[in-house]
């Protein structure tokens, strides 16, 4: 698999972004809001599907191998917080909305608000899933299924669904310049190429 030097250079500064996203938080009693979501849409609408999952893969390993890039540190042992989940959910997120926008004709926001809600859904899945695992079987403290909701979901959906909405509005601005650009870049290529 050969990767070319640019999108190199984008997966790395789309990881970049996501970490920074995670230290513009406003802290809440478990789950902090951050801006971690944002980055980790733009790069499924703005990489595609592979590159946006690797950029959010490299972000997800580097915070594991002990740089602390979370919300709340880093480390390997940082898989029994309860919102790790949200980190497997962030690239779950990616690469559904890169796989879903990527293959879009018509780029209208309801086309592109589409797969990012899709994403937004795999990472509240994952997290408020894995913040109930986590809670009731590593820390061995009783929580519902309706407080995980409650606690993981409730609070924040309504501040990511307006990030929905910017992304979404954004993205109808941004893909056709990106694929001109790309067009542009292969016809080039072509050209030397003849």
């Amino acid at each position: 698999m050969k990767i070319k030097t640019r999108d190199m250079i984008l997966i790395s500064m789309f990881a970049a972004l996501t970490a920074i996203g995670a230290f513009i938080k406003i802290p809440t009693p478990i789950v902090p809001f951050t801006l971690q979501y944002l980055f980790c849409a733009y790069s499924g609408v703005f990489l595609g599907s592979k590159h946006g999952l690797y950029s959010q893969l490299l972000y997800v390993i580097i915070g594991l191998i002990g740089i602390p890039i979370f919300s709340n540190g880093g480390g390997p042992t940082y898989i029994f917080q309860p919102t790790f989940g949200y980190l497997l959910g962030f690239i779950i997120c990616s690469y559904v909305i890169g796989k879903l926008t990527e293959k879009l004709k018509n780029i209208t926001f309801i086309n592109i608000l589409k797969p990012v809600l899709m994403g937004l859904f795999w990472v509240y899945l994952m997290g408020v899933s894995y913040l109930y695992m986590i809670i009731n079987v590593y820390m061995g403290k009783a929580m519902s299924v309706k407080s995980a909701i409650a606690a993981g979901f409730t609070p924040y959906i309504t501040s990511d669904l307006i990030l929905s909405v910017i992304i979404a509005y954004s993205a109808v601005r941004v893909i056709p310049v990106i694929r001109r650009t790309v067009l542009a870049e292969n016809q080039m290529l072509e050209d030397k190429a003849e």
